[in-house]
């Protein structure tokens, strides 16, 4: 019976491992603010408006040589849609936050890709400190 009673407790305790896995946040502190990698999406907050964040983040996917397929704007959100040469999507959103501040939210395919969001995420830094 103790066994049994182990394994049991073995089993719950690997079972919350593994469910506490799909809840996955990698946050991190920047020179730009919180940076957060969160089921699939890399978000992190500007503080920039959300012109120079759309005009950098146009600059940043072109230097990486993603194709633009999709691309609207307003004074409140845009929203940005490209394809990579293996034809993986990538859709970057904005959202005005504040005056002068605004939200940057990157999702790499349907699973998201922590990596090439970052990278994504760098690139667009990058254009916003020239």
């Amino acid at each position: 019976m103790r066994t049994k009673q182990t394994l049991l407790a073995i089993m719950l305790i690997a079972a919350t491992g593994l469910l506490q896995g799909c809840m996955l946040a990698v946050v991190g502190v920047g020179a730009a603010g919180t940076i957060a990698y969160i089921r699939g999406d890399l978000e992190a907050v500007e503080s920039k408006p959300i012109d120079a964040v759309y005009e950098a983040t146009l600059t940043a996917v072109e230097a990486l040589e993603l194709t633009v397929t999709e691309k609207s704007k307003d004074a409140l959100e845009a929203r940005i849609v490209v394809h990579d040469s293996q034809d993986r999507k990538t859709t970057i959103r904005l959202k005005t936050t504040t005056e002068g501040t605004t939200k940057l939210s990157i999702r790499v395919g349907t699973f998201g890709s922590e990596t090439r969001s970052r990278l994504i995420y760098q690139k667009i830094r990058e254009q916003l400190e020239k």
